[in-house]
């Protein structure tokens, strides 16, 4: 969330984040800033993403006609229009998925297991299970699933994962823990952009206005990830 704290354009309240904010859509390839992209906060976590994505997919396809291509989001981006998309278009993802009680009654056993490995070692123990899944109304098709059964010291920490890969590309425990959990470092590219570099700085009248602060915010990221990936190479 980018906080607002005057009566700028698109000014709304978001519930889960308790405050008047903006909504910025950050898509990264690695370190490499791909869009950056102000939305109100009356919105879902997911929109305008397939618009960007069709435009970045095309451009790098333009380009890379072969490299196959894998979106990586948390579960405000597991959402069918997303899904359906990639899905038409042979883009792989791998996506976060909201816990309900049918996926927990699903991962029920494993959590049992590792609720026992736990109590045994006193240590957190996890383990995993892959699985087909549809929702009842939202999903147009079953999809495959990795629920990952955790528990830790007194407190059980189940997650799931949905995904467009198969089993031959990644077994479920490779699929969450190296390319879902991978996920967490794009956080510290936003927190450079927001922290280091002013990205929340959107104080001006105009929801236009404050984009433009956002792309100078960006603008000024892209030079000092060249000068850190290019410049400053093999160095401490």
């Amino acid at each position: 969330d980018d906080p607002l704290h005057g009566q700028q354009e698109g000014r709304f309240f978001h519930g889960y984040y308790r405050c008047y904010c903006y909504l910025p859509l950050y898509i990264f390839s690695g370190e490499h800033l791909l869009c950056a992209r102000l939305r109100t906060a009356d919105k879902d976590a997911s929109s305008g993403s397939v618009d960007e994505l069709q435009r970045i997919v095309g451009q790098i396809r333009a380009r890379w006609p072969k490299t196959r291509i894998i979106i990586r989001g948390d579960s405000g981006f597991c959402r069918e229009a997303i899904m359906a998309w990639c899905e038409a278009n042979d883009v792989g993802y791998v996506l976060g998925l909201a816990r309900n009680q049918r996926l927990q009654r699903a991962l029920g056993q494993e959590m049992e297991e590792a609720r026992l490995a736990c109590e045994r070692t006193g240590e957190a123990a996890r383990c995993f299970r892959d699985f087909r899944y549809r929702t009842r109304k939202s999903w147009s098709c079953e999809r495959r699933v990795i629920g990952k059964a955790e528990y830790l010291p007194g407190k059980a920490n189940p997650r799931f994962v949905v995904t467009s890969l198969s089993t031959g590309e990644a077994d479920a425990k490779r699929l969450y823990e190296e390319l879902y959990c991978a996920r967490g470092e794009m956080e510290n590219r936003i927190k450079e952009q927001q922290l280091g570099l002013f990205a929340d700085r959107t104080s001006s009248a105009t929801l236009r206005a404050n984009q433009l602060r956002l792309y100078f915010s960006s603008f000024a990221y892209v030079l000092l990830h060249g000068l850190r990936r290019l410049g400053l190479t093999g160095t401490a």
